[in-house]
């Protein structure tokens, strides 16, 4: 395993972990020891080669798919990531419930589930707006400029879901 990949890979890691809100002994402590802190962070430096084996059981751990913790296997890996989907929910409350009704219930649900009640603006997932084109019947970008024209997100939206369809 070249040293750059090592990196690579190890940058993957620690990524995955640092969203999960681990620390390096947080994943020890989770693990019952079965991860040592000083192993696991060896291998986010690059330091240290790990197994396919080992790979395997610490996407297991973490728990996502082995080919999300490979270099190059997502998009914008080492680019510049796409920007934010930032809904504006005091836009969204003027909008007509016939047509913003799903959108106010996913947005009060992600709202729930994160205990984020700022009740001005909501960031959401590539994956909420897939999964919100889904329950529209539309394609992801036409849903965006649907919202654009609403004035719930705003007209950069449309670079992270043309960094989607790329």
């Amino acid at each position: 395993m070249s040293s750059e990949y090592a990196k690579q890979l190890g940058a993957k890691l620690r990524a995955i972990r640092t969203q999960q809100g681990l620390s390096l002994h947080g994943v020890e402590e989770k693990s019952q020891g079965r991860w040592k802190a000083v192993v696991v962070g060896s291998y986010e430096r690059g330091d240290r080669a790990v197994t396919v084996q080992r790979l395997a059981e610490l996407a297991d751990f973490y728990g996502v798919p082995v080919q999300e913790l490979l270099p190059g296997s997502t998009p914008g890996g080492a680019a510049e990531p796409p920007p934010k989907l930032v809904l504006d929910l005091e836009r969204l409350a003027h909008v007509p419930a016939d047509k913003a009704g799903p959108l106010q219930r996913y947005a009060a649900t992600i709202q729930s589930q994160r205990g984020d009640y700022n009740g001005k603006v909501l960031s959401i997932r590539q994956d909420d707006l897939r999964t919100l084109a889904v329950i529209y019947d539309q394609s992801p970008s036409v849903l965006t400029e649907q919202l654009i024209s609403w004035g719930v997100l705003d007209a950069d939206a449309r670079r992270a879901v043309a960094h989607e369809d790329a």
